[in-house]
């Protein structure tokens, strides 16, 4: 195993104050607070379950662009960047480009695209000048939060203007694209402004705003994804002429055809386009929020934000997307004291001018010559060379050639202008935009019923008693393409999908308080599913204070997301439908799966072009490949986890120690099955349907998978403080997937890499006022399952460093960093773009 480290962004215990000289770690391991692991304010070292947190001052040390890129480095966590500005995170396996397991809080509110099901990276999170905190939940967390938390959640806590009070002012100017094949050197600039102000003991107000802009990564993976597809006329490489390289788009299998050519069969795809081709790289984040807080007493907050998000990047799910005036908003009223939580908030969202790029790719080629045409254009063209004299590999080019006579060429006024035509046409046959309305009304509630109504339970007997509701109700403006009303008479009408649950919890100290025992339970009922009850039970044992060790169980449900449940497009000539039953009645019952169909036609083609049987017997011959889909209906995806943990300090509180240990069982999980129904339902004519595309209908429907699968793994930190200013940090994490019954293939892919190892050095004070870091990145290399493409992802690593400044006088700060300074470009996942170098100055104005 190659022994490679990387930075640890890990337990906010190094330090609590940047600025002063105290002994940081011993003074926040026994002050350090956490909310998110049990909904109320406990130590960090006796929280129930695995809990991770990051202070401000820990982030100022980092050397990554952002406090959420620095989020990476976090024990137990793993991200990927699907885009500069879109990075997604996970922990504990199944990671996925839209990952819906993971949730995203900002002060306790999920600030997800309601559409997409998943937080868009931090574009309606908090700037840099505004995060105090970060609490990390890695493993199931439904029990105390519900839907979408069976990986875990990360809760973003931002300064509150009672005590950060002021005016703070941050540019940030970068490069990236040193030494990139596909691009020369491009700059990044975010401005960020924070202003807080007290208006009165009782009346306070802050804004912020933040101007991103800058260059994405470039995604140009050239593996191809039909390599075999004319094995049966022995030809490959760059003389297949249905090769579909990954970032390639317009050449997948809805636009390749089988067409006799000289008597044989050949597999011959449409050209495409290269996704830099269809694509605009340029992009903007704008996004600001303002807060107004009004105390009613001392201990009580009433609280009114808004949030709102312009964004332009690359987003991915099974295909990848142009996100083009991308509009994001979220207006949220809280109430908060001592015993009562309250929240109330929407999310909305616009898709604006985003596109699909296969889409884009697949109609820029089809908008200039129909499949029929091009394809009777390319058999003459092969029928002339072949009379000419010319070798199959040679007459199959020099048909394409002429095929592609009038096509639209990158980069031309005709091409760009097509473009812009096809943006804007909302029919994913002809058209690629993506017109989403979408948003999600959130109401919550919860009392600590021990803190002031039953307070002697909590002085007598050492018990806390902790209650909660919460509802929420997606609503779904129809645009005909991506989203139908299925029901009768409401086509047309906004869809709503609702869900409500509620919770109980109860903690016990025993043994004078050195043995605390705690139980959950929850409740939650989805417009289309039966209630699902999820429990969990913990202990935590502390012998002593400075050692603490805790064991728990718990259960989570998933309910489908809004694109799970109701999608309804059809992209390239595949219909993709949701899985509940008024959307998909009918398609499951007559369906046959999309893999047998591809190793039928693969067959009946070899017995054709090589053992010379007419295409009735070789179709009679291979039928018994043919298979059934055993897939239906879609069921909440359940999570089962058993996890136990150890937190303490050691060498008079100098080294703190973080570990936890977990195994998973996972059924029905909620994923996607290629699947085709053929016109007819004799049976006795399928198999003459299901070889032929014009007489079948293909489905990507989601359901859920017949596996039942575990998967394991542990996580482990450690955190040296010498002599107040020198801090080392380590962190592993190991994750690995155990499948276990009726192994079909269908859960989603783990997409986990089975070691992460992070190093960090940091010195405050190296040179006078001067602060730096320096870290590495290490994870190992991971089979990546994805419908774009499956395959391994190989292991990288990334150095990053960052050398502060300080200014006291003015309350300025200088910041030169880098993360990946050696410039190793690397992909964190297939499919996706290289990540190469950010080189970066930040100058901040008003930083505490």
């Amino acid at each position: 195993m190659k022994a490679t480290f990387t930075c640890i962004f890990c337990i906010s215990a190094l330090w609590a104050n940047a600025q002063t000289g105290t002994d940081t770690l011993k003074s926040n391991a026994l002050q350090e607070v956490v909310i998110t692991a049990s909904r109320v304010s406990e130590s960090i070292l006796v929280s129930p379950v695995s809990v991770q947190k990051v202070n401000r001052s820990t982030i100022a040390l980092s050397p990554a662009l952002s406090f959420f890129d620095g989020l990476e480095n976090a024990q137990g966590i793993h991200m990927i960047t699907p885009s500069l500005s879109f990075k997604v995170l996970n922990a504990r396996g199944f990671s996925n480009t839209t990952n819906v397991r993971f949730a995203q809080l900002v002060d306790g509110m999920d600030v997800q695209s309601p559409h997409i099901g998943g937080a868009i990276g931090n574009s309606l999170g908090p700037t840099d000048l505004d995060i105090d905190n970060v609490e990390i939940l890695p493993g199931t967390a439904s029990a105390l939060y519900g839907m979408n938390t069976v990986n875990g959640l990360a809760n973003f806590f931002t300064k509150n203007p009672f005590t950060s009070e002021g005016l703070s002012i941050q540019q940030k100017t970068a490069v990236n694209h040193i030494n990139d094949r596909h691009s020369k050197a491009k700059p990044f600039s975010e401005t960020t402004l924070r202003f807080a102000k007290v208006i009165s003991p009782k009346w306070a107000f802050k804004i912020n705003g933040a101007l991103t802009k800058g260059y994405d990564w470039i995604a140009s993976d050239q593996t191809e994804l039909n390599a075999n597809a004319n094995s049966s006329t022995q030809l490959f490489g760059a003389d297949n002429p249905a090769q579909d390289p990954v970032n390639s788009y317009g050449n997948e299998s809805s636009d390749r055809k089988t067409i006799t050519l000289g008597g044989k069969k050949y597999v011959v795809s449409r050209t495409g386009y290269q996704e830099m081709d269809v694509v605009d790289y340029n992009l903007q984040n704008i996004k600001a929020d303002a807060g107004i807080y009004y105390k009613i007493a001392p201990d009580a907050m009433l609280t009114y934000t808004y949030h709102f998000s312009q964004l332009d990047n690359v987003y991915q799910r099974a295909n990848r997307f142009r996100l083009q005036n991308y509009l994001l908003q979220q207006q949220a009223i809280q109430y908060q004291s001592r015993s009562i939580q309250a929240k109330l908030y929407i999310n909305s969202e616009n898709t604006g001018r985003s596109y699909n790029l296969r889409s884009m790719g697949e109609n820029m080629d089809r908008s200039y010559k129909p499949d029929n045409a091009w394809y009777a254009d390319f058999t003459t063209g092969f029928n002339q060379s072949a009379a000419g004299g010319a070798t199959v590999a040679a007459a199959l080019k020099q048909a394409r050639a002429a095929a592609d006579a009038g096509r639209y060429v990158p980069g031309t006024d005709s091409f760009n202008q097509q473009l812009q035509k096809l943006q804007d046409i909302n029919n994913w046959d002809v058209g690629a935009a993506l017109r989403v309305k979408a948003s999600l009304v959130h109401a919550e509630v919860q009392a600590n019923l021990t803190e002031t109504y039953l307070h002697s339970l909590k002085t007598k007997y050492d018990i806390d008693l902790l209650i909660g509701a919460d509802h929420r109700t997606y609503i779904i403006v129809p645009d005909g393409n991506y989203f139908v009303n299925p029901v009768a008479g409401k086509e047309g009408k906004n869809i709503s999908y609702g869900k409500t649950g509620g919770f109980i919890s109860i903690s016990k100290g025993l043994m004078q308080s050195k043995l605390k025992l705690g139980a959950i339970l929850r409740a939650d009922k989805n417009d289309y599913f039966s209630t699902t009850f999820n429990p969990r039970l913990s202990a935590v044992y502390s012998p002593v204070y400075d050692h603490n060790f805790r064991v728990s169980f718990q259960s989570g449900y998933r309910f489908p997301s809004i694109f799970e449940a109701y999608s309804n497009v059809n992209s390239g000539g595949v219909k993709r439908v949701g899985g509940l039953p008024v959307m998909s009645s009918g398609i499951f019952e007559n369906a046959w799966l999309a893999t047998s169909i591809t190793a039928f036609q693969n067959a009946v083609l070899a017995d054709i072009n090589q053992n010379g049987l007419s295409q009735v017997a070789a179709i009679e011959k291979n039928k018994g490949l043919l298979k059934k889909s055993p897939y239906t209906y879609m069921k909440p995806e359940h999570a089962r986890t058993w996890e136990a943990g150890y937190k303490g300090l050691f060498f008079n509180k100098t080294l703190y120690a973080n570990a936890d240990m977990y195994v998973s069982r996972f059924s029905n999980f909620i994923a996607q099955a290629n699947m085709n129904v053929p016109n007819s339902k004799d049976a006795a004519t399928i198999p003459v349907d299901l070889y032929d595309k014009a007489k079948q209908s293909p489905y990507r429907m989601y359901t859920n998978s017949q596996s039942i699968i575990y998967n394991y793994g542990f996580s482990a930190g450690l955190n040296y403080q010498y002599k107040k200013d020198l801090i080392i940090s380590v962190n592993t994490t190991f994750a690995k997937l155990k499948n276990a019954e009726k192994q079909d293939g269908l859960e989603d892919g783990f997409n986990t890499p089975k070691w992460i190892y992070n190093i960090s050095l940091s010195k405050k004070n190296l040179i006078k006022n001067t602060d730096a870091t320096i870290a590495y990145k290490w994870q190992s290399g991971y089979y990546s399952q994805t419908f774009l493409v499956t395959g391994q992802v190989p292991s990288y690593g990334s150095l990053d460093a960052q050398a502060t400044y300080h200014l006291p006088a003015v309350k300025s700060i200088i910041k030169i960093g880098a993360s990946n300074l050696l410039n190793h470009y690397y992909n964190s996942f297939l499919g996706g773009p290289s990540v190469g170098g950010m080189y970066y100055v930040t100058v901040g104005y008003g930083i505490n």
